[in-house]
């Protein structure tokens, strides 16, 4: 008898070939999986962008390939693209704004007049800071030159900002990207809607023969001026105690005293604490018991403070990989003997940076992709931070609000993971080191419930969707696990990588795509499962 179904079979089909009937593509392994449509590659490019691209894709051409997928996006429907790219930008969900600034400069270019208007009203809202600024107009110039509407749009963003929010802009943000305020003020002649907001403007220009006049915005940039000319420590330090200077208005021979530190210490916004916390053990502020590490711990448990300041977890979870490591992945001087107690304070941010999630109570299965893809690239650029550690913390986060879970890994095989939500992060991550890792076979999870009779209402899988490797497609391997349970389980596929390709089928409502290290992904990954949605 000739075995026909070996080459053509539409319920266990080998990864190597699509399964018939379906609009598979082939991905960069290899394998085959479905294409996502555009607004989902907008979403994980939004949330994850490109940089340090990925274990098969180059950072030039996975940005190309997203950039396509943007530009279809806009011709689409550009004024929907704006909105995505403010309510992702406003509520944190991405560790970096820079792709949500690329996107925004592209839809101020690229789109119909309504939707470049429509960019251009919003660039306040996302870009917040000076340096958002910068970045926006390096990328928007890629694209367009200095028309009325950006001359409009930059001076807004200039006349919006009370007068002391301004001065903070200006000594904060001097320069980046070949940008200064002089430049962008130059070319955009906003009309200065108060008397302090015209002196800020024509010192930011470098014309110091203006009056001076009172206001915090005034102060800042005096103060900022006596810390240039300073001789003294205590000056400095009073100078910032005075005027809540930021690190970056300090001369640097001054960033080595503890007593600086300890003054920029007391309003130093929670984002830049975190940056500094290697540079404050260095120099000896933060110590063992010290009341400087006790502030510290205190606001990185403050759940409040972190929702306030946009942190991301992706930017914790980086800090902690870092600083419990006691030097930088770049770092080529001088390390720090970390503080336990800020690492655990560390670690507890990470998990409250995703806010209170509410559990599915159902019975959920975790694959966590381990393949040798998975440790190839980064995740948002982030040194030393893969898609496969990434995966070990985000799904650590679920299992700790779940009850009703389990943990495994798979790459050609699959292990059961013996780590619990009590760990902490830094030793979970070197659990996961320990996995031994090859091919990429994601319909593991399914196969081994089903070998076990395992009851799950729900399996949560996380990979760069670039499988290859087993003789069934994983959506063929759920539907088996279905019929054969009697269990109509849900599938969540968990993008690590801003690639266009997932193993959840378009066409299955009880298959969900999410993308990776969105702050919004365990509680959709729970709303998913419990049915809420």
């Amino acid at each position: 008898m000739q075995k026909f179904l070996q080459f053509f079979n539409t319920r266990a089909t080998p990864q190597s070939q699509p399964i018939p009937g379906t609009t598979q593509v082939a991905n960069s392994a290899g394998g085959f999986a479905w294409e996502l449509d555009v607004w989902s590659k907008l979403d994980r490019f939004l949330v994850l962008g490109t940089e340090g691209g990925t274990f098969y894709v180059k950072e030039g051409p996975l940005t190309l390939e997203n950039a396509d997928a943007v530009s279809k996006a806009i011709e689409a429907d550009g004024l929907r693209v704006v909105n995505r790219v403010v309510e992702i930008s406003q509520a944190g969900r991405a560790a970096k704004n820079d792709p949500a600034l690329f996107v925004l400069a592209m839809a101020a270019s690229l789109g119909e007049p309504e939707v470049r208007k429509a960019a251009l009203d919003v660039l306040p809202l996302v870009a917040r800071t000076g340096t958002h600024l910068f970045h926006f107009l390096q990328y928007v110039e890629g694209f367009r030159g200095w028309g009325r509407g950006l001359r409009r749009a930059v001076g807004a963003w200039y006349t919006a900002k009370p007068a002391d929010n301004l001065a903070l802009q200006l000594v904060k943000y001097q320069q980046r990207d070949g940008w200064s305020h002089r430049d962008a003020l130059r070319l955009a002649h906003p009309k200065p809607p108060t008397a302090e907001h015209a002196t800020l403007y024509r010192w930011a220009v470098g014309k110091s023969d203006t009056p001076s006049i009172e206001g915090s915005g005034i102060a800042l940039l005096d103060a900022f001026v006596r810390v240039q000319a300073a001789t003294k420590e205590s000056q400095v330090v009073d100078a910032i105690v005075t005027n809540k200077l930021p690190r970056e208005a300090v001369p640097t021979e001054w960033l080595t005293k503890p007593a600086v530190w300890e003054a920029l210490l007391q309003d130093m916004p929670l984002e830049a604490m975190v940056r500094n916390l290697a540079t404050m053990t260095r120099v000896g502020l933060l110590a063992p018991g010290s009341d400087a590490s006790k502030l510290v711990s205190v606001r990185l448990r403050d759940a409040e403070r972190i929702r306030k300041a946009r942190l991301h977890p992706v930017k914790l979870l980086a800090a902690l990989v870092t600083y419990q490591n006691g030097r930088g992945a770049r770092s080529k001087g001088d390390g720090w003997n970390p503080v336990t107690g800020i690492v655990d304070a560390l670690d507890s941010a990470f998990y409250l940076a995703f806010g209170n999630v509410e559990p599915s109570n159902k019975r959920l299965v975790f694959g966590l992709d381990v393949s040798g893809s998975m440790f190839g690239g980064t995740v948002s650029g982030v040194p030393g931070l893969t898609p496969g550690v990434a995966t070990a913390a985000l799904a650590l986060v679920n299992a700790a609000t779940e009850r009703d879970y389990q943990l495994m890994a798979f790459s050609t095989k699959l292990v059961p993971l013996n780590i619990s939500p009590r760990q902490r992060l830094d030793d979970v991550v070197k659990t996961m080191n320990q996995v031994p890792f090859g091919g990429t076979d994601c319909a593991l999870p399914m196969l081994w419930a089903l070998e076990h009779k395992v009851k799950a209402d729900a399996f949560v899988i996380l990979t760069d969707s670039e499988t290859w490797f087993g003789k069934i497609h994983p959506a063929q391997a759920l539907q088996q696990y279905r019929e054969r349970m009697g269990i109509d389980a849900k599938l969540v596929v968990v993008g690590m990588v801003a690639n266009k390709f997932s193993i959840a089928d378009p066409k299955d409502a009880r298959m969900l795509d999410v993308v990776g290290f969105d702050t919004a992904v365990p509680q959709l990954i729970s709303d998913f499962a419990a049915g809420r949605n």
